[in-house]
C-alpha cells in the first residue's frame, strides 16, 4: 500500500510543477516533435514568397509581363500604358482591375532577380493550369512587351526564351503513354 501512495504522490507533485511551470509560461507541449513540424510547415508557408504562391496563368502572365517590362530597369510609360491595353483587350479586365493587376504584379515582382533566378519554381504552381492556348497567348504578350521600346534587350531575350521553354512544352503534343 505504502508503495501505491508513494507513486500518487509522486505523479501528483509531477503534474502540480507542470501545471506550475505552465502558469510561468514554460510549456512543454512544444517538446512535441509532431507539433513541432507542423508548426514549422506552417511558417514555412506562411513566410514564403508570396510569387510562389501564384496558381492563376492570367496572374502568372501578368507578373511575367511586368517582369519583361522591367527586366532592364524601371517599366517606361509607354511600357506601362502598353501593358494596361493588353490587359483590358487580352485578359478583358476593366481599366480599374487592370490597373491593380499591374500594381500587384509590379509589387509582387520586385526588383525581378526571383522572376529571372527562379523561372521555373515561380511558375510551378500554375503550369498544371495553362491550357495550350494560354501558353501560347503568353509567349506572344510578353514579346508584344519586349518590342515596345525598340528591340528587345538582351535580358529581357533571355526571359523570353525561358518562358518559352518552359511554357513551349505545354504545347508539345504527348506521346501515347506519357
Amino acid at each position: 500500500m505504502h508503495v501505491i501512495l508513494g507513486i500518487l504522490g509522486t505523479a501528483v507533485t509531477i503534474l502540480w510543477l507542470l501545471h506550475r511551470l505552465a502558469e510561468m509560461g514554460i510549456d512543454l507541449g512544444g517538446l512535441n516533435p509532431f507539433l513541432w513540424r507542423r508548426r514549422r510547415k506552417w511558417t514555412k508557408y506562411h513566410d514564403a514568397n508570396p510569387i510562389y504562391k501564384i496558381d492563376s496563368p492570367l496572374d502568372a502572365t501578368a507578373l511575367l509581363m511586368t517582369a519583361t517590362a522591367k527586366a532592364d530597369g524601371e517599366m517606361s510609360s509607354e511600357e506601362n500604358h502598353e501593358i494596361l491595353s493588353m490587359f483590358n483587350k487580352e485578359f478583358n479586365l476593366t481599366k480599374r482591375d487592370s490597373a491593380a493587376l499591374l500594381i500587384s504584379s509590379s509589387h509582387l515582382l520586385g526588383r525581378g532577380e526571383e522572376v529571372r533566378d527562379n523561372l521555373k519554381a515561380v511558375l510551378k504552381p500554375s503550369l498544371d493550369n495553362f491550357t495550350a492556348e494560354q501558353s501560347q497567348s503568353a509567349i506572344e504578350l510578353i514579346n508584344k512587351v519586349s518590342n515596345v521600346g525598340g528591340s528587345a534587350s538582351e535580358l529581357q531575350s533571355q526571359l523570353i526564351n525561358n518562358v518559352s521553354t518552359i511554357l513551349g512544352e505545354l504545347n508539345k503534343p504527348k506521346g501515347k503513354w506519357e
